[in-house]
């Protein structure tokens, strides 16, 4: 959007591009007001703003103020524009400058009255307010303070700025920061704001006004981005009648009915997006009308029926997302055919049908996972160079891929074929070594392998890999080891029949799932950057390093259903403040729980049934306060009930059965659990326990 609208600047004001260049220099006052500007806020560089600005929008985010130097004209300074003739500074662009701090009432830019252009989204204004005090500049043509962490209500006062004709107030995406605008302030805005072409108004609350205070919108109104506003009820139809209108955006509100057939008479729209609202019933025909689109958005609603298809349809569109609706039917005939398009998402729909062959070579992404496709991939999709990702998972898609198809596709970096009935194969080693050398994660789940694919051979990129609910038997062979060693994250081979692990040796692996196979052996110890590890369901046997609580970010740990022996390691209970579910059920292990819960504990699920463990329970167990279930079911420990059992906020699941506790638990609880005779006690739990 940042992008959108400097080209919207440079086009419609191309005199705030002038440069100073001549006899005349800034006045002293104009540059003292900027200095002082620039020492009410410190420089610091955020990681959102950084995305957005460098990786986003394709603009670069560096400190312009550092250029600003007392004794030196100020129309030399980065962000600052003179006019030419008088050399006022005229407009101010520090966007993306690592402005941080918070925002004085009373700053000396409000001393710059000639001042026409002034943007400074994407810097972090610390929760501060936006002062009443802009409504000064009756000058201004542009004002844009996206992205700046202003909160509060919009002053009222930006609505005398009548002379704006580009006006973007659009928020950060987080609810506790939101914008709010009472339904005055927003009709005054609407009211006043007669030149307007380009309003951003995105993740602003205006939920207590009516949608149909935009009914005064000029008809000049090129841009309007509404996106978040909690706007409730139907369309406002009139907004369907702007006819200059070229980019919409309602996406994320609450808009529900039929999208209206009026969306045809906006015949110049090139960007279209009404994502995330409630919207039933089907595409409207009408908007086979809107040929001028690029990019046209209708995400997470309930629509139903077919896309509407005529051969000649939409012969701009570059980006069409359509998933997560109801849309059933066949892929309409112009997919195959519109030689600008860059994105097919149409994903977590019930289309139908076989796949067709792509005549587009600009095809970047295609997603139609999670729909009722079926038939042969088109061999087509093995000659689209441009291809980055593509996601075909959770279909009926049938036949044999041999890995050397992949061959031409050397840009591709997701891959995702899983739930198919595919059959992949290779025939040949060594044509398959060096194919898609750009892949960062993929998934073949149940997709009938029978060894690990030769070409993982020469990926050093790869970030996630899961061939999941295989036939892949045996150790998992040595020359993975160079598979993304710097890079994997995510590695899960679950439900296969392997027998053998040697090692982990990947250095940075985040999630490692290798449950349900035939696994034998000590337990290797994964590095210690591991957050998930699960083993659960293989014949692991042995005792269990100390060396694992390395992984001091840990959070989910499934040991369970192995033979796994030995004492519990007692640093389990020092990882307590970042491990949140450990689940030791179905082993060996003998001895105490460890006594060492610390405080700050995370745990939610401790699950150690079915062991040989023995001894009083521990009472640093209280340090976890968010303990939701708790199992000790099936072992040899012999206490006196537990009282402090109670003091569990969150505890909803508690089994204590075969174990030896006595003492009533209603004397120590307030509530009398179930008896199940001969075995001791199981209390299963439906509420917090107080």
């Amino acid at each position: 959007m940042a992008s959108y609208l400097l080209l919207s600047l440079f086009l419609f004001f191309p005199h705030l591009c002038a440069s100073s260049s001549g006899s005349h220099s800034c006045s002293h006052p104009e540059a003292a007001s900027l200095i002082q500007f620039k020492n009410s806020f410190s420089i610091n560089q955020t990681d959102d703003a950084a995305w957005y600005c460098d990786y986003s929008a394709g603009l670069k985010s560096y400190p312009k103020t550092n250029s600003w130097r007392e004794g030196t004209d100020c129309c030399s300074w980065d962000g600052v524009t003179c006019h030419h003739l008088n050399a006022h500074v005229i407009a101010l662009d520090l966007s993306c400058s690592w402005l941080y701090g918070n925002f004085p009432s009373n700053t000396t830019l409000f001393l710059l009255p000639h001042l026409q252009k002034l943007n400074l989204a994407f810097n972090d204004f610390n929760h501060s307010k936006i002062p009443s005090e802009f409504g000064r500049f009756e000058s201004l043509v542009y004002l844009n303070l996206s992205h700046t962490r202003f909160v509060g209500e919009v002053p009222s006062q930006v609505s005398h700025l009548s002379k704006l004709v580009s006006l973007d107030l659009s928020s950060w995406i987080y609810y506790y920061e939101q914008f709010t605008i009472d339904k005055h302030a927003l009709e005054g805005l609407i009211q006043n704001l007669t030149e307007v072409r380009h309003l951003f108004l995105d993740e602003i609350n205006m939920s207590s006004a009516n949608a149909h205070v935009f009914m005064n919108l000029s008809s000049s109104l090129r841009s309007l981005s509404l996106a978040g506003c909690g706007l409730q009820g139907k369309f406002a139809k009139n907004i369907f009648g702007l006819p200059n209108l070229n980019f919409l955006n309602l996406g994320g509100n609450q808009l529900s009915g039929q999208i209206p057939r009026s969306l045809g008479n906006l015949l110049q729209l090139t960007h279209l997006d009404l994502s995330d609202n409630q919207l039933i019933g089907q595409i409207p025909l009408s908007i086979l009308n809107l040929t001028q689109l690029e990019y046209l958005g209708i995400v997470g609603n309930s629509l139903e029926g077919s896309i509407p298809n005529e051969v000649t349809a939409f012969p701009n569109l570059k980006y069409l997302h359509l998933y997560d609706n109801l849309l059933n039917g066949t892929l309409p005939s112009w997919l195959y055919t519109a030689s600008s398009l860059k994105e097919i998402h149409l994903a977590q729909n019930q289309f139908s049908g076989h796949i067709k062959e792509f005549q587009s070579k600009s095809l970047e992404l295609i997603a139609l996972d999670h729909n009722k496709l079926q038939g042969p991939l088109p061999s087509s999709i093995f000659q689209l160079l441009n291809l980055t990702r593509l996601f075909l998972s959770s279909n009926n898609l049938s036949g044999v891929i041999e890995f050397s198809m992949f061959s031409n596709l050397s840009s591709l970096k997701n891959l995702d074929l899983s739930y198919n009935s595919l059959s992949l194969t290779s025939n040949s080693t060594s044509s398959v070594n060096h194919i898609l050398p750009n892949l960062t994660s993929l998934f073949l789940l149940s997709c009938n392998l029978s060894e690990f694919p030769p070409f993982l051979k020469g990926l050093k990129r790869l970030e996630s890999l899961d061939l999941s609910c295989n036939r892949i038997e045996g150790k998992i062979p040595q020359w993975m080891q160079e598979v993304g060693n710097d890079s994997l994250a995510y590695l899960n081979v679950s439900h296969n029949s392997l027998t053998e692990v040697e090692h982990f040796p990947w250095k940075n692996i985040a999630v490692l799932d290798l449950s349900s196979n035939l696994i034998c052996g000590n337990l290797p110890i994964p590095a210690s950057t591991i957050n998930i590890f699960l083993i659960s369901n293989n014949s692991f046997n042995g005792e269990v390093s100390s060396f694992i609580c390395n992984a001091s970010a840990l959070e989910i740990l499934d040991l369970s259903h192995n033979n796994l022996s030995g004492t519990m390691p007692q640093c389990f209970g020092n990882l307590s403040d970042s491990l949140k579910f450990l689940n030791l059920k179905k082993n060996k292990f003998y001895g105490t729980i460890p006594p060492t819960f610390a405080k700050g504990c995370q745990l939610s699920n401790l699950n150690l049934n079915g062991n040989l463990l023995e001894g009083p329970l521990t009472p640093s167990i209280l340090n976890c306060k968010g303990l939701e279930v708790l199992d000790l079911g099936n072992n040899k420990i012999n206490d006196t009930f537990p009282h402090w059992l109670g003091s569990f906020p969150q505890l909803q699941v508690l089994v204590l059965n075969s174990i030896g506790t006595h003492h009533s638990l209603k004397s120590q609880m307030g509530w009398a659990p179930k008896v199940e005779s001969n075995i001791g006690w199981q209390v299963g739990l439906k509420v917090g326990m107080g």
